[in-house]
């Protein structure tokens, strides 16, 4: 079957895109959710307009992640948490505590889903912390993670 996607679905495509999936997929998750439409003759203006729209809402979107870029690039953002004996933190620092140590250090907003780290920073130090803004728009920021007084 035919449809065209009104949202980007993970493993089938992307919101404009026609594409064809298996009947019951589309009668019992897309069509129903109102994730696509059934692709007519008439639905191609339709989905030249949605790509159109995608497309200028990404490079909208990759010029603000760039800008984000340049102000986190290199940046060296200090982290305070409580502490024991020889370094080791009471708890740990995670994604969300790196996106609230980077809003009130330099006041960009970021999702924690954009943070990447391999494993929670559970003593004090300097880290090396990747922030994946965009599609091929990443950058590295230093965590300075010291124990609070």
């Amino acid at each position: 079957m035919k449809v065209l996607l009104r949202a980007d679905i993970a493993g089938v495509g992307r919101r404009g895109d026609i594409v064809k999936v298996a009947g019951g997929f589309a009668r019992n998750f897309l069509l129903p959710e109102g994730r696509a439409i059934v692709a007519t003759e008439g639905v191609a203006g339709q989905a030249e307009q949605m790509r159109r729209g995608r497309d200028l809402r990404e490079a909208q979107d990759r010029g603000a992640a760039e800008e984000q870029a340049k102000i986190l690039a290199g940046a060296v953002i200090p982290v305070s948490a409580r502490a024991g004996g020889g370094g080791r933190l009471f708890g740990s620092i995670g994604p969300v505590d790196v996106v609230e140590a980077v809003k009130a250090a330099k006041g960009v907003d970021i999702d924690r889903k954009h943070v990447v780290m391999p494993e929670h920073i559970k003593e004090t130090g300097s880290f090396d912390v990747t922030i994946e803004l965009f599609d091929g728009v990443a950058t590295v920021v230093t965590l300075e993670v010291t124990a609070a007084s």
